[in-house]
């Protein structure tokens, strides 16, 4: 989306891989069907972050499989001016055909070989239709609620509140996005 979210994830990969102190490690989805994953998602809530501090509302991420087994991220949002802003990015599953753990990088492809321009991405809660999604990282710092479509119905969404929350996240923290 901005400069910023070109680098996104990526920053999170310079941090050491692992739980915070005290906290357990996080658990994701036993498996991840991504054929079935494939598609937009609309941003639901989020934690604040600094690569999307320019985006007001109107956020989403759409996924495509690519010929050579990984996959094109296109994440976007719309601006303070009413522009929309665009990036796109590369995934990769880590750990097997049916990980939900992910790796992505928006900065340049020149840049895949190092492992800094390469963020975590792990589908931590997923319904079992793929149509609410929750995705974090090992450190908690991220968390993103998505869903197929821009609004989600209240009492799915404080279920899936309350799961982050039995999974250690300060949902407090959790800012809805503008989707209308």
């Amino acid at each position: 989306m901005t400069a910023l979210l070109l680098l996104g994830l990526s920053w999170n990969a310079l941090a050491a891989d692992v739980a915070p102190a005290g906290a357990r490690p996080l658990s994701t989805i036993a498996s991840l069907d991504v054929p079935r994953y494939m598609g937009t998602w609309y941003e639901i809530a989020k934690f604040p972050n600094r690569f999307q501090k320019k985006c007001v509302g109107f956020t989403s991420a759409t996924y495509s499989a690519l010929a050579d087994g990984t996959l094109q991220v296109r994440n976007r949002c719309r601006m303070d001016n009413g522009q929309f802003d665009e990036a796109v990015g590369a995934a990769r599953q880590v750990g097997g055909p049916d990980s939900p753990r992910l790796k992505v990088r928006f900065a340049p492809a020149f840049l895949s070989f190092l492992p800094m321009v390469w963020g975590d991405y792990w589908v931590i809660d997923l319904d079992a239709g793929y149509q609410l999604a929750a995705v974090s990282e090992q450190k908690r710092e991220f968390l993103w609620i998505l869903s197929r479509t821009p609004k989600v119905d209240p009492a799915r969404y404080r279920a899936l509140v309350a799961r982050l929350e039995a999974q250690g996240f300060d949902v407090s923290k959790l800012v809805p996005t503008r989707q209308e």
